[in-house]
């Protein structure tokens, strides 16, 4: 489970979220990568902390549809745009459903697949 293109980040790290793999999902990340963790809320980096900013997503035990809507490369860095929806439960049963855009920032690694090295799933909501 390796994104060879920019675009494929998105569509592997759903398929690692749907399947409710945590260690799928962070290894999508570069280290050192960073994420707004709430709408307008702070960023957390490093993967310690974006284990447990993902253990929040995945607790929902939802699903994810991350819908790529436009990539823009430049050499090895790409910025992606994607609309998602996550359905799912909070821990008192009742239904979550969420719906944002995306802009995250991947880049190419050394040897050639793409990682994420900030991720921004809430676009203009997480700039606070």
């Amino acid at each position: 489970m390796a994104a060879h293109t920019p675009e494929a980040v998105h569509a592997e790290w759903m398929k690692a979220f749907n399947a409710g793999n945590l260690a799928g999902m962070v290894a999508f990340y570069e280290a050192d990568a960073s994420v707004v963790s709430e709408p307008g809320g702070k960023v957390v980096s490093g993967l310690p902390a974006l284990e447990e900013n993902l253990q929040g997503f995945l607790s929902l035990g939802g699903q994810i549809d991350l819908r790529l809507q436009r990539c823009i490369q430049s050499n090895d860095l790409a910025i992606l745009y994607s609309g998602w929806t996550l359905t799912g439960h909070a821990p008192d049963g009742s239904e979550v459903s969420l719906k944002h855009q995306t802009t995250d920032v991947v880049r190419r690694q050394e040897d050639g697949t793409w990682l994420l090295a900030i991720d921004n799933p809430f676009g203009c909501e997480g700039i606070g």
